[in-house]
């Protein structure tokens, strides 16, 4: 009795994580793997509130549970699945480098879209996936509202794109150099600067790892696991001796 009170306790406790942050941990493979499953979808939500009516990925949420992950001995990897459009930079790149700075295992993968800045975080990770019918747009900043043409205004857009760019090249196989000819491309999209890769085609550019679905993300995540696993046992014991 006891025992079913508290699974329905903990159902109960993973089903308002996945309503409130689109969280779950998993647990219940073969493998024995404690996973964060982490989604990130819809607009990346900065320092203001949108409309109750947009999917937004709320990063007031995801920092202090990427924190709460690095600081539990339990949980031994992380998978992101990534479905935005994109939206706040400073936002963003925050859970893009929180992400890339985790000492856990990390795979990603890009199901739908990566867009904007959804692009550093899909290459946050240590190992990227995309679905076959999976899209990523790379084009120039943007800012909404008010902006002051001005030559500080210019030269806050490039530090902007610059600091982008450098994270997005620093963490797979393209060069700053390619990501910023892809980013000014004119020829692809009717009404704006920019590029789209559909699938193979990211991997081909070197953004993304590699092609595949939950389930090869999933392999991919308990392989390295494990690898992290051994190579622990192998300090730990270099250390003893």
């Amino acid at each position: 009795m006891e025992e079913n009170l508290k699974q329905q306790e903990k159902n109960q406790n993973e089903n308002e994580e996945i309503k409130e942050m689109g969280q779950l941990t998993l647990e219940q493979g073969k493998d024995r793997h404690k996973i964060h499953l982490l989604s990130i979808i819809g607009e990346i939500e900065g320092h203001e509130s949108l409309s109750p009516n947009t999917k937004t990925t709320k990063y007031e949420h995801v920092l202090p549970k990427l924190a709460s992950i690095e600081d539990d001995d339990s949980v031994d990897g992380v998978m992101v699945i990534i479905n935005t459009v994109g939206g706040d930079v400073e936002s963003g790149l925050a859970i893009a480098e929180m992400l890339s700075s985790l000492s856990k295992p990390t795979v990603s993968l890009v199901l739908g879209g990566s867009h904007s800045i959804g692009v550093p975080l899909a290459v946050s990770t240590d190992y990227s996936y995309i679905v076959p019918t999976g899209t990523m747009v790379i084009h120039p900043v943007r800012l909404n509202g008010l902006v002051i043409g001005a030559p500080q205004t210019y030269e806050y857009f490039q530090q902007m794109q610059d600091r982008i760019t450098g994270f997005v090249a620093s963490h797979c196989f393209a060069s700053q150099e390619q990501l910023e000819k892809m980013m000014m491309n004119t020829s692809m999209l009717t009404k704006d600067l920019g590029t789209i890769l559909v699938g193979s085609q990211a991997v081909s550019e070197g953004i993304i790892n590699e092609v595949g679905g939950i389930d090869e993300a999933m392999k991919k995540l308990h392989q390295m696991i494990e690898e992290n696993r051994e190579q622990q046992k192998e300090g730990n014991s270099e250390a003893e001796g």
